[in-house]
């Protein structure tokens, strides 16, 4: 596929026909450092002192390099363990942030009848908060196990398996899909690392935010400066 810039930071791929939202009836992002400014992992875990090691697994885990995102993950959780409801409380009051354009491009999606879906592979301490500010209407993510106050490293068991990694992304966003009767083409999917790879290749849309070379180089388009809402240039309202 050839790339044109199509504006300063916004590079489009592959897409001949203009588009517009209401050819669209489902948009699903990937959170942390898509939604929202950081990685949720990389932050609790500064709260025991292992920022660091924690942070180097999910960078490589997001370039694509761990190509096991389940085993990356159950890595960074062992290093969790220990830490505190109340640094977890910290870190979504004094750390998160919701990104630049993230309320504006899903009101503008819910204005043409639009569903927005969540579904991350962090976890849901910190997803279902974000999905009641941003008004989503679904959300997948990882929960926690935490016994007595603490994280014991591990996770619960939820009805549809215990850990949302790329491929569970994927399956999400089809079956969400099949039960509101939306073909997958008229799906778009947005995220910034190789796990959501796998979403992004099934829908009809797929959007790099501020993302990994590998997942630049994949998306039909890739917003690489300013906010959420910058795909409104090229999918118009």
């Amino acid at each position: 596929m050839t790339a044109t810039e199509h504006s300063p930071g916004l590079v489009v791929q592959g897409l001949t026909a203009p588009l517009h939202l209401k050819d669209f009836k489902l948009i699903a992002f990937d959170m942390d450092s898509t939604l929202i400014s950081i990685e949720c992992v990389d932050e609790i875990a500064d709260a025991v002192g292992r920022k660091a090691e924690v942070a180097a697994i999910t960078e490589a885990a997001m370039r694509g390099e761990i190509t096991d995102f389940k085993d990356s993950l159950r890595r960074r959780l062992a290093l969790l363990k220990g830490v505190t409801l109340a640094d977890m409380e910290s870190v979504y009051t004094e750390r998160l942030r919701i990104n630049p354009g993230a309320a504006e491009l899903i009101a503008a999606c819910q204005k043409v009848g639009m569903k927005v879906l969540l579904v991350s592979g962090g976890f849901t301490f910190f997803a279902d908060r974000v999905k009641a500010r941003l008004n989503i209407d679904f959300a997948r993510s990882n929960q926690l196990e935490i016994v007595d106050g603490e994280l014991t490293g591990g996770l619960m068991m939820q009805s549809w398996g215990d850990i949302c990694d790329g491929f569970e992304k994927r399956r999400t966003l089809l079956e969400v899909a099949s039960l509101l009767g939306i073909a997958p083409h008229e799906c778009i999917a947005m995220g910034d690392g190789a796990n959501d790879l796998p979403m992004m290749s099934a829908a009809g849309l797929s959007v790099a935010y501020h993302a990994k070379p590998k997942v630049r180089e994949q998306a039909m388009v890739a917003i690489n400066q300013g906010g959420l809402d910058r795909l409104l240039e090229v999918v118009r309202p």
